[in-house]
């Protein structure tokens, strides 16, 4: 019998489609929204293969108020979990316009859409960049948030506190934040992994496509920060184990363990990882040198966050299992098959 029918917003992107096979794995009736900006959904396919269900994709943008409402009532959910919307630091604080239109309208649209339909359960996925250059490492969801770096961290501090409001005036709404820091890495199988449609900008896939010669070299932005190596530190979270996460926050509404009816979990290894590290770590584990260079600072980067994630190992039962070789060695694995 499923445990529930959850709709998965950016459903053929990387977390999304990590999420979507652990939801099935344990129980889970999922449908998928993407609009394909930056996904393709050949990626329903290494679903399928890996869980043997077919997963029904609707190509729709949730900015688009009538288009997601209709959504809402042609389908029935249980619950939601909201990945969709635009995540890239540099490209936002270019485009600051675009990334506050799509982040902010995707959820109000989706949350309008849930309260139409009675559907009372969203799992929202923040992130670390919400803590903005605090002093305090690691942090936890006591940790003050400082101002945000760049437009997409504004966009996510706004989306909490919207959030934060809807919940306090409607009991029966349920909401958990998972703020998570830097996933990584593939699935196992090496079905599915990241695979952006537009070029990559996350660490792990910049390194894997160095090494394999899609990129002739790879940039590592600065040098004179004030950590070990002087680069920018980061917690890196295999994806597997962060998409666990959101099938045990689920688990934690349906079962009515929530102390209050709008949580907020830090999801990280709790180590702080720098870029050489992760560049190090990478060569160890494949014996591949990569090309290449340090460039300048860039904009909108925050110089060292790694969490403290203990909140959610007690409350929600999540234990990582994966480290940043293990990041590394499936990366790669992931990217010689694709």
């Amino acid at each position: 019998m499923s445990k529930g029918r959850i709709l998965v917003t950016g459903g053929c992107g990387y977390i999304g489609s990590h999420t979507i096979v652990d939801l099935i794995e344990n129980g889970y009736e999922v449908v998928a929204v993407d609009n394909l900006s930056n996904a393709d959904e050949s990626v329903l396919k290494g679903i399928a293969e890996i869980t043997g269900v077919n997963v029904k994709n609707h190509v729709v943008d949730l900015a688009e108020r009538e288009a997601t409402i209709r959504l809402f009532q042609e389908e029935a959910f249980t619950g939601v979990i909201h990945f969709a919307a635009l995540k890239h630091v540099g490209e936002s604080v270019d485009q600051p316009i675009r990334y506050y239109q799509n982040n902010l309208n995707s959820l109000l649209n989706v949350i309008e859409g849930m309260q139409e339909t009675g559907c009372q359960h969203l799992i929202f996925s923040s992130s670390c960049s919400v803590y903005g250059n605090t002093d305090e490492l690691p942090v936890t969801e006591k940790t003050p948030r400082q101002s945000a770096e760049s437009p997409y961290g504004r966009t996510k501090q706004m989306c909490e506190d919207i959030l934060f409001d809807v919940c306090k005036i409607s009991p029966d709404f349920q909401g958990v934040l998972l703020r998570y820091f830097n996933p990584a890495g593939a699935h196992p199988s090496c079905l599915i992994g990241e695979a952006p449609s537009n070029p990559a900008s996350n660490l792990a896939p910049v390194i894997t496509e160095t090494a394999i010669g899609k990129r002739k070299e790879m940039m590592v932005f600065g040098n004179d920060y004030n950590t070990s190596d002087g680069s920018c530190v980061r917690d890196y979270i295999h994806v597997v184990d962060l998409a666990h996460a959101h099938t045990l926050a689920l688990d934690y509404l349906r079962e009515n363990r929530q102390a209050s009816n709008c949580e907020l979990f830090n999801l990280g290894i709790g180590t702080g990882v720098s870029v050489l590290e992760a560049i190090h770590a990478f060569e160890e584990v494949t014996g591949v040198r990569l090309n290449y260079r340090i460039g300048d600072r860039r904009a909108g980067d925050v110089v060292a966050i790694y969490a403290n994630a203990d909140k959610a190992g007690r409350e929600l039962g999540w234990q990582p299992k994966y480290n940043i070789k293990d990041i590394m060695k499936t990366a790669w694995a992931w990217e010689q098959k694709r």
